[in-house]
């Protein structure tokens, strides 16, 4: 189900997803509004489940980390019981940051980082000896060129009028 955000809940989750650290008074200065009704809106958010988690975004250059594979896989399994097994192989990979069912010619797709191609090599190795796929094919990115967590926020349904907001505030 859709949230339903007006123009300041938009305002406040566009600050959060460049930098969820900063004050509440500073984000409440920045849309218009007291620190405590902002705080309500923020809680209503959290709730709501709007904004699912806050985190740190590390530079993976930083924590040696920065080869990152894409990793696409066919398979001729197409049931509940091997995508169940293919998670619980997948879920025990940290190097797997990303992890998509996919329509169309791959079933599957895996974002990989790790420091270097051995590193990879033995991902893979490890990985093939715990799953049966049935075609692997991976694409290492050469330079990352756009990069974002945050989500547009402009296709989020405006129920309230603009003037009609004061029972969030």
């Amino acid at each position: 189900m859709t949230a339903k955000l007006d123009r300041i809940d938009r305002k406040i989750l566009t600050i959060l997803q460049s930098d969820c650290t900063m004050a509440v008074s500073d984000i409440a200065l920045k849309v218009g509004l007291s620190t405590t009704p902002c705080w309500r809106r923020i809680q209503r958010l959290d709730k709501e489940g709007v904004i699912a988690k806050r985190v740190a975004i590390l530079d993976p250059k930083k924590i040696n980390a920065s080869v990152t594979a894409f990793v696409a896989v066919k398979t001729n399994e197409h049931n509940n019981k091997w995508l169940s097994e293919f998670k619980r192989v997948i879920d025990n990979f940290p190097e797997v940051v990303e992890f998509y069912r996919m329509a169309g010619e791959i079933d599957y797709l895996l974002r990989i980082v790790v420091p270097d191609i051995n590193s990879f090599d033995r991902f893979y190795k490890k990985l093939i000896e715990q799953i049966n796929l049935t075609d692997v094919s991976t694409s290492f990115a050469m330079e990352q060129i756009k990069y974002t967590t945050s989500l547009p926020l402009n296709y989020t349904e405006n129920v309230l009028l603009e003037n009609n907001i004061t029972h969030y505030s």
